[in-house]
């Protein structure tokens, strides 16, 4: 079987099934494990991802506005890889491919190609759909497997984190504007020994004021946006640092402002997701669990 996977955390699925080696394409996002940054990029965003968060938050809602595809496909080189099966997602069409991009694919050929997508965001629903995507795959049995692992894992560090306090926590997943973690976020800080502060599982992430911010004064804020990894999100952080009442805020006086790698851990909804409870665990209990990801996954912002 060829596998073409349109989107980052598609990618890292199919290798955790053990089929890394049918991949024949990706996405341009997808960057884990490295070595599959060497398959050919078959689409690409219609729009200049380089800059600050502001400038390109600019950009994609000038297109949403437009009504103008955010990536596109090049369909020419889509068709001569021959895939058997299309991964991408249907959950948010600002993050990756989705099936309506590939709507505009006019080849027969694209026409047969099976496309599946995955389309949730919480985290029983993630794993819903890895099994669906394996069932697809013919990797049904692995994908089981790999559910179940997974499961254990969430079980065993929840079981952990249960009779610990909960520090009242803010994860943002944009910096301008302020973008509150919704979908799987609040799950995997309740898993981590946290209570979120915005947000609902399930819900789509929002835009969040400043001011209500600085209302709920969290105990601690992880500032994780989306696409970016860990030094992109450093360099932006005076940007946020420089609001009114920052320095005020609970977090901030008790030290306990960190910034995370948004790109690889908590804004894909691939296998690494589930790292990002034990990440958290880290930050928000540091007496009991060792900061083993500090300084490569993680930092305190001071």
């Amino acid at each position: 079987m060829k596998i073409v996977s349109l989107l980052a955390s598609g990618t890292e699925l199919v290798v955790a099934l053990g089929l890394g080696e049918s991949l024949v394409g990706r996405s341009h996002e997808c960057d884990h494990p490295a070595w599959v940054k060497r398959l050919p990029a078959v689409s690409r965003p219609t729009f200049d991802v380089a800059g600050a968060s502001a400038d390109i938050d600019a950009r994609v809602r000038e297109r949403l506005r437009a009504g103008a595809p955010l990536y596109e496909i090049d369909e020419a080189l889509l068709a001569s890889l021959g895939p058997d099966a299309i991964v991408t997602q249907s959950h948010c069409e600002v993050c990756a491919v989705t099936p309506g991009d590939l709507a505009h694919a006019t080849s027969p050929k694209l026409e047969r190609r099976q496309v599946v997508a995955l389309e949730t965001g919480t985290i029983d629903g993630i794993l819903a759909g890895f099994e669906a995507v394996a069932g697809v795959l013919g990797a049904a049995d692995r994908g089981r497997a790999l559910v179940a692992e997974i499961r254990a894992r969430l079980a065993a560090l929840a079981e952990t984190t249960r009779p610990l306090p909960h520090p009242t926590v803010a994860c943002l997943e944009w910096i301008d504007p302020l973008f509150a973690m919704g979908n799987w976020g609040p799950e995997l800080v309740a898993i981590a020994g946290g209570t979120s502060a915005f947000g609902a599982a399930g819900a789509h992430s929002t835009t969040l004021p400043y001011q209500t911010l600085c209302a709920a004064n969290p105990d601690i804020i992880v500032v994780a946006p989306c696409g970016f990894g860990l030094e992109r999100t450093l360099a932006e952080m005076p940007t946020l640092a420089a609001r009114s009442g920052w320095a005020e805020l609970a977090a901030v006086r008790a030290g306990r402002v960190y910034v995370a790698d948004g790109n690889l851990y908590f804004n894909r909804s691939g296998p690494l997701l589930f790292d990002t409870p034990e990440i958290l665990a880290e930050i928000l209990h540091p007496g009991v669990f060792p900061p083993a990801r500090e300084g490569t996954v993680w930092r305190r912002w001071i």
